[in-house]
């Protein structure tokens, strides 16, 4: 398991990753898919992933959509144009970010 701090730093680049792959998903989805991509070893609890996807949703980086599925309404969040080009950048920061620790760290880049 990883610190809550560094998920907490990451959430967004996440979230916004996570759409920018699949075009839309609800919130369990993401929780889901972020454990199944980390082995098991991360785990987005809502009360961390909501306040995230609320965040994103009013600085216009994702929109919603309500689909009802039987008696449930799922609410699936969509990246708009603005948040496309936000994952964009905020992939390319993560990876220069990383790309400077193990510089910092001098850790192996093999590793």
């Amino acid at each position: 398991m990883h610190s809550k701090e560094l998920l907490k730093g990451t959430l967004q680049t996440i979230i916004l990753k996570l759409l920018a792959d699949q075009g839309k998903m609800y919130g369990y989805e993401i929780t889901q898919r972020v454990k199944e991509l980390s082995g098991g070893e991360m785990l987005l609890t809502e009360g961390a992933l909501y306040p995230t996807l609320h965040k994103l949703e009013a600085e216009k980086l994702l929109t919603t959509e309500k689909v009802t599925m039987g008696k449930r309404v799922r609410k699936y969040y969509k990246l708009t144009e603005a948040g496309q080009s936000s994952a964009a950048e905020k992939m390319d920061e993560f990876t220069n970010f990383i790309q400077m620790m193990h510089r910092v760290l001098q850790i192996d880049p093999a590793f």
